[in-house]
């Protein structure tokens, strides 16, 4: 004969998830620094950062990286500077400006959908200048992200998602160690097009290994005088 469950509902001895007695809801995400070997992330600040942008902007001028972003490309410094305002402004998602080691800001990342009570945040609004890509930066700023959102907030999922189309983004989430888990069809609509979005996401439980890897591929003795890789990061298995 059958109980009751904590809810009140009819206990059928159906499998159900691990139980988290102890979870409490995690902090918001700070505006505070992040700061690396490399780069340094400062929240967004149009007085300081937005025209430096804009040039470092200025060296894709097909306006391409661009393409799978719901803003942009900006043709004049007045209409990014409105934007980075706008942006700003928010709280959700919480705009970074990524400072590259001579003080110039190369680029943004943000974190959006912060969902504390489920332990949830998700990384994007990615864009890169040409002056960050490919640059130990680059990987640098994702993994300072990723670990104020695990190591110092205690969230237990974080996302990546992108246009499904946007293979260079699929790649780098899969090169971050982000796994693969599926693609919701028709999600979006952006630029008077269809979305499909690829879902990716790293746990808690992840994370460990996922940042021993990044630190090992960012540590100094991983590169040679002129800066290329010993080893290429790949993600744990």
């Amino acid at each position: 004969m059958h109980g009751e469950g904590a809810a009140g509902l009819p206990d059928a001895d159906l499998p159900v998830g691990a139980a988290l007695p102890d979870w409490e809801p995690r902090p918001q995400p700070s505006r505070d620094a992040l700061v690396g070997r490399h780069c340094r992330l400062e929240s967004l600040d149009p007085e300081r950062h937005a025209a430096a942008l804009f040039e470092a902007f200025s060296h894709d001028p097909t306006g391409v990286g661009w393409t799978y972003l719901p803003y942009g490309p900006f043709s004049r410094a007045d209409e990014f500077r409105a934007w980075a305002q706008e942006m700003a402004s928010r709280d959700d998602p919480l705009f970074f400006a990524i400072v590259d080691a001579n003080g110039h800001a190369v680029g943004v990342a943000s974190y959006l959908r912060i969902d504390p009570a489920m332990g949830s945040i998700e990384v994007g609004h990615i864009r890169y200048s040409p002056l960050l890509q490919r640059t130990r930066a680059a990987t640098e700023a994702m993994y300072m992200m990723a670990r104020r959102a695990f190591d110092e907030l205690g969230y237990r999922r974080y996302e990546w998602k992108c246009d499904d189309l946007n293979l260079a983004s699929r790649r780098a989430a899969e090169r971050l160690g982000f796994k693969y888990e599926g693609t919701f069809r028709q999600d979006k609509i952006y630029k008077g097009r269809n979305r499909d979005t690829a879902w990716y996401s790293i746990t808690d439980v992840e994370w460990p290994a996922v940042r021993a890897a990044l630190e090992a591929w960012l540590d100094p003795s991983n590169f040679d005088e002129q800066g290329a890789q010993h080893k290429r990061l790949a993600p744990p298995k």
